[in-house]
């Protein structure tokens, strides 16, 4: 192991995000009420430019008048981006307004390092005068071939960050990838088109102490589709995928949670390491399979995420 180690920032749930248009009131109320792990209200391509404004201020009153605590929510607010003249409003008006009810904001189209900084001194600067006592975190879209190229840049910088988006749609747009939908498969390529981008950002996340998130898949109408691309990327490690239609919250809670075998049998390796170590062996076998310490590590995180689950799960029964 080397001496030089990241841990991961901050802990949170977040097998199911629902993305919902902050011009849409009536979508905003029945996301608090939803069973996903966490809600970006949006600011940017979800909502045309002549609601912008309104959209601020619906998002602004949902995250003051709306118990998003209480219903075992991480709530968080995707900004419009840097290139645009809206993501200074966005970052001032919410922050001064309902700063201290907000955990994160998203910013699109991270390219370099810098788009986090820049956000997160107004950020800053604006906790300090309000005086708030929680910390709003940021996390990024990696969703442009100038993001990924330097998405390891922009996991080590020093920031806020907590995790990182895969962008699918954006990133296909911006690489002219031929796609058949979002975030879906292309026939005509010999495997995953998206694995490499993903691979590499999960990579750059596990490495430097962050989230590592899937994001949307075009076909609403086809769950078997995004099962399929949310158990490959829960094979390369991401924690959760978004859902654009609430439909797909459900999908994404069951794909990325442990079943209960896991969970047994993470629990059976922590006994059969202990009683080795108690023998003075480094490794052990369960059920004609060796495990050591890099066993202990998965159980362990898998009993992490099983134990979130069931505080979220009594959050939502109150």
């Amino acid at each position: 192991m080397s001496y030089t180690l990241y841990p991961l920032r901050k802990q949170r749930l977040q097998r199911s995000t629902l993305a919902v248009p902050g011009s849409n009131p009536t979508m905003i109320d029945r996301a608090i009420k939803s069973a996903a792990d966490y809600v970006f209200l949006d600011c940017e391509d979800a909502v045309a430019p002549p609601e912008k404004e309104q959209a601020r201020k619906n998002i602004i009153q949902a995250l003051n008048d709306l118990n998003w605590k209480g219903a075992g929510k991480t709530v968080c607010v995707r900004i419009n981006g840097l290139d645009t003249h809206y993501m200074y409003r966005d970052v001032v008006d919410i922050m001064e307004q309902a700063g201290s009810k907000l955990d994160t904001f998203m910013i699109p189209k991270v390219g370099v390092p810098a788009d986090v900084y820049v956000v997160e001194c107004i950020v800053s600067q604006i906790e300090e005068a309000k005086g708030y006592k929680n910390r709003v975190g940021t996390e990024a879209l990696i969703e442009t071939p100038l993001g990924m190229a330097n998405v390891e840049a922009i996991a080590s910088a020093p920031s806020r960050l907590e995790a990182l988006h895969f962008g699918v749609a954006d990133y296909a747009a911006f690489n002219k990838a031929r796609t058949v939908v979002i975030g879906g498969l292309n026939p005509d390529y010999p495997g995953d088109q998206w694995h490499f981008a993903l691979s590499r950002m999960t990579v750059a996340c596990r490495a430097y102490g962050l989230r590592p998130i899937d994001g949307p898949f075009g076909g609403i109408d086809d769950p078997d589709g995004f099962k399929a691309g949310a158990r490959r990327a829960a094979a390369l490690g991401v924690e959760g995928k978004w859902a654009i239609h609430p439909s797909q919250i459900e999908l994404c809670n069951d794909v990325f949670s442990p079943t209960p075998k896991e969970i047994e049998r993470a629990e059976r390796i922590l006994v059969a390491l202990k009683e080795a170590e108690a023998q003075g062996k480094g490794a052990a076998s369960l059920d004609g399979k060796m495990i050591d310490a890099a066993s202990e590590k998965m159980a362990k995180n898998l009993l992490v995420t099983s134990a979130a689950i069931k505080a979220s799960d009594a959050a939502h029964k109150k």
